[in-house]
């Protein structure tokens, strides 16, 4: 099973679409607090749903029970160096409190990629949600794209 990752900031829409393509996913699944934002360009919920199915031919889903909450975001945007590691926790905590292993069908995120907004997985939940499925479920491989 595979889990992929990826971020639209920093990334053309060529770019972004042509990984996405290239990867062999099946679907998108959303897991920001956000997704209809002006910021998000060709990302909109809306406008990447028609984009993946015309582009990739993937299906697009929006996980809510996968981001953070807006209060651990703004506990992270307060203090971006020192707020990431409480991030972290709090949101491991809340995945784990949410029981998504059990929630989210397994086959939902096979070839699935995770989506959000940071151009890199090191600070972004993304990785955090791919490498806690990863721990609760066997035979899991994270792939950032």
């Amino acid at each position: 099973m595979r889990i992929f990752t990826i971020g639209f900031t920093k990334k053309s829409a060529e770019e972004f679409f042509t990984l996405l393509k290239k990867s062999g996913a099946k679907r998108v699944v959303d897991v920001r607090l956000k997704n209809e934002s002006q910021l998000s360009g060709f990302s909109k919920k809306e406008d990447l749903r028609f984009f993946l199915k015309a582009i990739c031919k993937m299906d697009y889903l929006h996980l809510p029970e996968l981001t953070p909450t807006e209060e651990i975001f703004e506990t992270y945007h307060a203090d971006i160096k020192k707020g990431w590691p409480r991030l972290e926790k709090d949101f491991l905590k809340l995945l784990a409190k949410r029981k998504v292993e059990e929630s989210v069908p397994r086959k939902l995120l096979d070839d699935a990629v995770l989506l959000c907004s940071e151009p890199t997985p090191e600070h972004c939940h993304r990785r955090l949600v791919a490498e806690y499925f990863a721990k609760k479920w066997s035979g899991v491989e994270v792939v950032h794209l």
